[in-house]
């Protein structure tokens, strides 16, 4: 019979060290802070005043009048002729919903600065996410999608069936999953192709 001499504690965490890596073992024991993105290059300095701003504009189209209330561009980034545009839309059942009358809106600036110059115009759905976390998720299409008919045009809710709606039901399993970092990303590097075409 062979006798197993038994492994002493220095020669335990020696094996030990030798499959995992200090590192490994730190990620394994410790719970790991999330992550940060640098500070916001725009923020809000007077968050009363911009709310009272918008609130005031919204008073501008009121009962009686035959014209509806109007619709904004979330975000808008110009840079030496080029054209970023964020359209922001919150899920409600795994669905965001757009009015008619802002995809048509779109959908002509779309094709306007295309023809002058280079223009995206992305249409982002998010759940209620903190944009400063790089790893937070949100879903993309871009308009050239929307327009090629890949992002299916529903106006009825196909699964409660209700009947046609004036706006456009875009349903999160038919868009682009991507975390805030990669956003950022994308943006980064359409501004930098707008960088080089003025070269």
């Amino acid at each position: 019979m062979v006798k197993v001499k038994p492994l002493v504690k220095n020669e335990t965490a020696n094996i030990i060290d030798s499959i995992y890596s200090k590192e490994e073992i730190l990620q394994n024991t410790e719970l790991k802070a999330p992550r940060k993105s640098a500070k916001a290059k725009y923020q809000v300095l007077d968050e009363s005043e911009f709310t009272r701003g918008r609130e005031v504009l919204g008073g501008l189209i009121v009962h009686g009048m035959m014209a509806s209330g109007g619709t904004d561009i979330d975000w808008l980034i110009e840079h030496n002729g080029g054209f970023v545009i964020l359209e922001f839309k919150g899920f409600h059942d795994n669905k965001i919903n757009i009015p008619r009358g802002q995809i048509i809106a779109y959908e002509k600036l779309h094709e306007k600065l295309n023809c002058a110059t280079k223009c995206y115009l992305y249409i982002i759905g998010c759940d209620d996410i903190d944009f400063s976390d790089p790893d937070a998720i949100v879903w993309i299409f871009e308009m050239n999608q929307w327009k090629s008919g890949v992002i299916p045009k529903n106006t009825i809710d196909t699964y409660r069936g209700d009947s046609k709606l004036n706006k456009f039901l875009v349903y999160r399993e038919f868009m682009e999953e991507i975390k805030i970092e990669k956003l950022r990303e994308l943006i980064d590097k359409h501004w930098k192709e707008f960088e080089d075409t003025m070269q």
